[in-house]
């Protein structure tokens, strides 16, 4: 039933329609909200907030007593996406991993180029630990540019001198804005969602003239030492597989704990797709036992 499911997702998603003329951001906001977004899954409560200067969502599953809170930060090229399009599949790993989560919408370019989502993502962050969250209580997350946000954000709180959450996850982490992974032109066929035209396009509006090496904007190419425990979660069928391939081995060369997951014949972000593909689900399970192993391993809070 697996590779079924893993053919009919694949032909869905080369059948979404491709202007022939590039569209606006406003458009490509707007057909990303009704092309991914999917509620927050029954029984999970969703507030709106604020974190860190920016509206965010608080996504709180039934009967939620222990430790763990979860900060995560939304793809969609640094250009679309929200905690709304998000709310679905934040609320399902927060609902299986049994804790609280907030999801953050850091402002987004061209109207904010970098660093205002790094400066965004880095304050909601330090907030939650002025507030008095522990930070072996804290697990972090992000996909696709938010994957590559998570990285960054933990870098620059690393720079800063704050304590690093217990775990970190991410689902097919653009990590090098540089655009150097063979898998960028390799893995052009087999992807079903991006060329590397796209990829181009986001950092152009993202960095625009700005050096898309420094690691801050291409995490890959940082320092990593020092970094919580990280799970990586890719698609064999999508270009950015080399981003989180060369990530989880710089990661690995740095001493960090770090467990790279490549699944057969997936796209990018195939997590989105819990439900309805069996891969997506034994994977948003697996993480939701990275994160217990991590916050158990934890010594509990005094505060």
């Amino acid at each position: 039933m697996s590779r079924q499911q893993r053919e009919a997702l694949d032909a869905l998603l080369r059948s979404l329609p491709r202007s022939e003329t590039p569209p606006t951001v406003e458009e490509q906001r707007s057909g990303f909200a009704a092309g991914v977004g999917r509620p927050a899954p029954e029984g999970v409560a969703v507030r709106g907030t604020v974190l860190g200067g920016r509206p965010a969502l608080e996504l709180e599953p039934a009967g939620v007593t222990g430790r763990g809170r979860l900060l995560y930060l939304h793809g969609g090229g640094y250009v679309i996406g929200s905690p709304d399009t998000h709310a679905g599949l934040v609320g399902e790993l927060a609902r299986r991993a049994g804790i609280l989560a907030t999801s953050v919408a850091y402002r987004l370019a061209p109207e904010h180029p970098f660093p205002a989502a790094l400066d965004d993502g880095l304050a909601a962050y330090r907030e939650l630990l002025e507030a008095g969250t522990d930070p072996r209580d804290l697990v972090v997350g992000g996909d696709s540019a938010g994957g590559g946000l998570i990285l960054a954000t933990l870098l620059a709180a690393r720079e800063a001198g704050l304590p690093l959450p217990a775990a970190a996850v991410v689902f097919s982490p653009w990590a090098d804005l540089t655009l150097s992974g063979a898998s960028i032109r390799s893995k052009e066929e087999a992807d079903p969602i991006f060329v590397e035209a796209d990829l181009r396009d986001y950092a152009d509006l993202y960095v625009g003239a700005g050096d898309r090496a420094q690691q801050l904007v291409s995490p890959l190419f940082a320092d990593l030492a020092g970094l919580p425990p990280l799970l990586v979660q890719v698609g064999a069928n999508e270009v950015l597989l080399d981003d989180a391939v060369r990530l989880a081995a710089r990661a690995g060369a740095a001493d960090v704990e770090v467990t790279l997951e490549i699944g057969a014949g997936l796209p990018h972000v195939f997590q989105h797709h819990y439900g309805r593909l069996d891969e997506a689900d034994a994977a948003l399970d697996r993480v939701a036992r990275f994160f217990a192993t991590h916050l158990e391993a934890a010594p509990v809070s005094t505060r």
